[in-house]
């Protein structure tokens, strides 16, 4: 188990580098100039252009660029944002419980109704309700996030006005944060309706976010389910007259669940990414808004560390999965 564990870890190092080199490339492909987009195109002169470009050392190559990004990221010094005059690991820190928060619930929801539709559409193999539930989960996986969370609002919140259109909580409500979690600052704050507010808030950012990991779990459950149902011990256990809840519940759903939890934890850096649609959408104030309005600013620390960041929390999520996934079944260590 050490072994397994020491090759993923190893396999890490190339993936970094080539994080490294997407987050330092991408901002540097969009047109625009950062520091005309940092000081304003009529407030500036050519040769405080020339000192602004020098000072933030944008006037070396490219290579020398990214050398000096590689030994500062390698020295914990994610830099800060050209903006706020932050440093860009707090100012992640502070945005990402509110991204965490929305993708957790999406994911509990997703694997909420997820399991329990796939496990259903593979006991009812070709019948209706299996061919309704993978035409919905089709339908669901194929479905473009900013029209989705746009159609929700427009229904929920603006026809029928069930829920609110955007923000984490009503502005009626001011306590300090704990946590940075708003479900449960807003339990710890012990103002009445402050908890209800923050789930209301919830909800809809959490069914757009969560409709294509929905699909995917529902799919996969259906999929590794149908498998594990034309094992020999499933017929056996089956052959010895035990009920078919147990049989589908105990023999068959333990060992259909081994590829669903991979695919779960797989579905982490697909959130992240569709928090960035989704957190634009709904103006909820998370990792995915703020890393939008750098680039749309040319705050190139704030990029770079923002997707620097997200991608190693995502490495990280993935080797946990994997070493899960060795646990639970030893042939992958093995192999």
């Amino acid at each position: 188990m050490t072994s397994f564990i020491l090759n993923k870890l190893l396999l890490l190092i190339p993936t970094f580098i080539g994080v490294t080199l997407a987050a330092f490339g991408f901002i540097r492909l969009l047109p625009g100039d950062p520091v005309i987009a940092l000081a304003g195109e009529r407030g500036i002169t050519p040769e405080r252009h020339a000192q602004l470009l020098t000072e933030l050392g944008f006037d070396k190559p490219l290579w020398q660029q990214y050398l000096q990004y590689l030994r500062e990221i390698l020295s914990g010094n994610l830099g800060e944002s050209l903006v706020t005059k932050k440093p860009v690991l707090q100012l992640f820190l502070e945005l990402f419980p509110a991204t965490i928060e929305l993708s957790l619930c999406a994911i509990t929801l997703a694997a909420l109704l997820g399991i329990p539709a796939g496990i259903l559409a593979a006991v009812n193999h070709k019948k209706l309700f299996d061919q309704l539930t993978m035409g919905v989960a089709l339908v669901g996986y194929s479905m473009p996030i900013f029209w989705w969370g746009l159609l929700l609002i427009i229904t929920f919140s603006g026809s029928l006005g069930w829920t609110p259109v955007s923000g984490r909580i009503s502005p009626l409500y001011f306590f300090d944060s704990v946590t940075g979690f708003m479900l449960i600052d807003s339990l710890l704050s012990q103002q009445e309706g402050a908890f209800k507010s923050a789930v209301a808030h919830l909800i809809l950012p959490s069914i757009v976010l969560g409709t294509i990991p929905l699909a995917v779990i529902a799919r996969q459950t259906r999929s590794a389910m149908l498998e594990v149902l034309r094992e020999d011990y499933v017929r056996t256990a089956r052959a010895k007259g035990l009920r078919s809840s147990r049989v589908i519940g105990l023999h068959a759903l333990r060992n259909a669940l081994i590829p669903v939890v991979t695919v779960i934890g797989l579905q982490v850096g697909l959130l992240l990414a569709g928090a960035i649609l989704t957190e634009t959408i709904f103006s909820w104030p998370g990792i995915g808004q703020w890393i939008i309005q750098s680039i749309f600013r040319r705050d190139y620390p704030s990029v770079q560390g923002g997707l620097l960041l997200i991608a190693s929390f995502v490495m990280l999520v993935n080797l946990l999965v994997d070493i899960l996934y060795g646990v639970i079944n030893p042939k992958i260590r093995r192999a």
